[in-house]
């Protein structure tokens, strides 16, 4: 057989006058995407019907015919996270980088967990990951791995905390032939990422304290410090503290140099999960704000979030990378990936739970050069400026209540003026009244932010990190937000 005749081959010029044709349609998209609705206002079941309920094609369809109507698609049925006047959750507008970096990746098609398989991919990387480590703050020694987001960045480190604090005999014996249960630590405002962590890795809830915060919604260190007291003298073992910078809700950076300095006293592994907020560490003005994040035993953060990769981009980051070779290496007899000494080579698959993982680091490491150190603490800057414009104007309007600003993250109410109800009435009419307001927002189209619930108050929540938002942007979602909540608030209907 001289040549094989299919379908999924496409020739080279077929290739380079579809990818044009893709390139000029997203190029409108992305240039045009300011005057788009923020997300669609289909139903599940509009969209399904888009879809149509045919079976599986027996015959294939010119791939030419499937881009142009899969573009369309997307760009008119799609949540635009890159759109500048979204601030939901925290998913940040993708640098342009990124997605030439996605599609150069998957062209070369590099399995990033054996050096062997991916040979120049794997440097990059490890190269990646010291960039990281420099940018936020610490030594670029650091070791890790890029995941796919927080939550396995944070796993990542979970594991291999408990590697390293546990008793040596858990590996061949696992925890139930254990005889102290193994305890972890962190604030009441910790991502949920820890309840699955306890959960699927067989510690159950009942192993997280979760320590209270003081007035500024930071860990009380008092309290933390009793708390790991109390359960030594009860016959537990504690083995991990988790400090947050940047919690998810209000962008609270907890006192890092004091959780080091317990964790330190005690003996326990020191997590930071940065996912969200430690990439504002490069600010100098923030420096101090961060202070002990260079104690950290591991470091959790997400380039998809404040570093403006597209998805999927996270990282985990070790002080001493051979607790991860510790957690994950295996070497089944099929494994013929040998290293030599020579430059430090390594196989990702010893440093995380995948063993085939694809070229996340390209997207990153290419927009970390494309918009340097400065041209990030710009970027960074702005974004925490305008998340405090955002807050100022609410705190200005009588029908806006500005709760807290931390970071860029922004929450408020709305607050209708000469409210009847009162006591504990208006606080319910409160809550009900601005749930339904972020669910009238989020329904929209005309711009998308989410809730965080804030001393039992039901609040607005915005979090920019969004390089296409302006201040033009966020006067007018002020507007809109006051124009929806009188509206809402007109009909009665929630009273």
């Amino acid at each position: 057989m001289d040549k094989r005749e299919n379908a999924i081959e496409i020739s080279k010029t077929e290739f380079r006058k579809m990818g044009y044709q893709l390139i000029d349609t997203i190029s409108e998209f992305l240039d045009d995407i300011s005057n788009q609705p923020v997300t669609t206002t289909k139903t599940p079941l509009e969209l399904q019907e888009l879809l149509g309920n045919s079976p599986l094609p027996k015959q294939g369809v010119p791939a030419d015919q499937l881009l142009g109507s899969t573009s369309k698609l997307l760009f008119e049925n799609s949540l635009l996270n890159g759109h500048p006047k979204f601030f939901g959750f925290i998913t940040s507008s993708a640098a342009p980088i990124g997605a030439l970096a996605d599609l150069l990746a998957a062209s070369v098609n590099p399995n990033v967990g054996g050096q062997i398989l991916s040979p120049i991919a794997t440097e990059i990387e490890k190269q990646t990951i010291k960039w990281l480590a420099e940018f936020i703050g610490v030594d670029p020694s650091y070791g890790g791995v890029l995941v796919s987001g927080g939550n396995m960045a944070n796993f990542t480190a979970f594991l291999a905390a408990r590697t390293a604090k546990a008793p040596k005999s858990i590996k061949e014996d696992g925890l139930s032939n254990t005889s102290k249960q193994l305890i972890s630590y962190c604030s009441k405002s910790t991502h949920t990422w820890i309840d699955k962590a306890a959960i699927l890795f067989g510690h159950g809830s009942n192993s997280i304290r979760w320590i209270p915060t003081d007035a500024s919604n930071k860990m009380n260190i008092e309290a933390l410090e009793q708390t790991i007291k109390d359960d030594i003298k009860q016959g537990h073992h504690p083995f991990l503290v988790i400090g947050t910078a940047g919690d998810v809700s209000t962008g609270v950076v907890d006192n890092l140099e004091a959780i080091g300095a317990t964790c330190k006293t005690h003996d326990l592994w020191f997590h930071i999960d940065g996912a969200y907020g430690i990439p504002a560490a490069v600010i100098p003005e923030l420096k101090a704000l961060f202070n002990g994040v260079e104690e950290a035993d591991s470091i959790a953060l997400d380039p998809h979030k404040w570093l403006y990769s597209p998805l999927e981009a996270g990282c985990t980051l070790v002080k001493n990378p051979k607790h991860l070779i510790d957690t994950y290496s295996s070497h089944p007899e099929y494994y013929n990936f040998s290293l030599t000494e020579e430059g430090g080579s390594l196989n990702f698959f010893e440093y995380g739970l995948q063993n085939s993982r694809g070229f996340r680091a390209l997207k990153v490491w290419l927009a970390l050069q494309q918009i340097g150190r400065d041209g990030y603490v710009k970027l960074i800057s702005e974004d925490i400026v305008l998340s405090k414009y955002f807050a100022e104007l609410a705190a200005q309007h009588p029908e806006l209540e500005t709760v807290t600003q931390n970071l860029s993250i922004a929450t408020f109410r709305y607050m209708p003026q000469n409210l009847e109800v009162k006591d504990e009435k208006r606080a319910e009419y409160l809550n009900t009244l601005n749930e339904a307001l972020v669910n009238t927002l989020q329904a929209g189209g005309e711009l998308f932010l989410s809730n965080a619930i804030i001393d039992d108050k039901y609040c607005m929540r915005t979090c920019i990190v969004n390089f296409r938002t302006t201040k033009k942007d966020i006067e007018e979602c002020v507007e809109i937000i006051i124009n929806e909540g009188r509206k809402l608030h007109a009909s009665h209907s929630l009273i």
